[in-house]
């Protein structure tokens, strides 16, 4: 244990270290470098910028409208409707399902919402985890990595990604339910 705290403590200033020490031998100009470096770091933010600004917006709108709850309420009523009414608890999952996709901050605090509301132990707060650890931030990773290099047209990206994402939704449901629904 003590040695895996050391390592961890000192593996990044020793590989930083061994790259200077890398550039040095081959004779390449470090500082022009990293301000080089730095300023295509900036320009990178500041193209993404906009990407982020328009994610965010369609977030606060969904969450602000009530879309949310509207669907979970539907989807509730249709559950019970066709006598399947016990799997309702799991449309609490719903709001983090929708989010995980967008954002993994707004993800997190709806995560957060689930672990207050229903405790971290039980099914929702278990399912919950399984999904957030298994699904990833679609739209801001495609924001943000197709923004920063100027693709427009992301063809099949997209639809493959989101069913990458409703598949693992969807595991991670059916484990949430075979492990911890009682």
């Amino acid at each position: 244990m003590w040695t895996m705290e050391v390592v961890n403590q000192w593996a990044i200033p020793f590989l930083i270290l061994g790259i200077l020490l890398a550039a040095a031998r081959r004779g390449v100009p470090m500082y022009e470098s990293f301000v080089t470096g730095a300023k295509e770091g900036f320009n990178v933010a500041v193209t993404i910028i906009p990407y982020l600004v328009a994610m965010l917006f369609v977030i606060g709108l969904l969450v602000s409208s009530g879309f949310f709850e509207d669907v979970k309420n539907i989807l509730a009523y249709g559950l019970t409707a066709v006598g399947f009414g016990s799997l309702a608890e799991s449309l609490e999952l719903l709001p983090l399902a929708f989010t995980r996709p967008l954002s993994g901050t707004g993800a997190r605090s709806v995560l957060i919402e689930i672990f207050e509301e229903h405790g971290p132990d039980g099914f929702l707060g278990k399912t919950a985890s399984i999904m957030q650890g298994s699904t990833e931030t679609t739209f801001y990773i495609l924001t943000v990595y197709y923004g920063s290099v100027g693709i427009k047209k992301i063809r099949h990206t997209l639809p493959a990604c989101l069913i990458a994402d409703v598949a693992a939704m969807i595991a991670a449901l059916a484990l949430g339910i075979a492990l911890y629904s009682s």
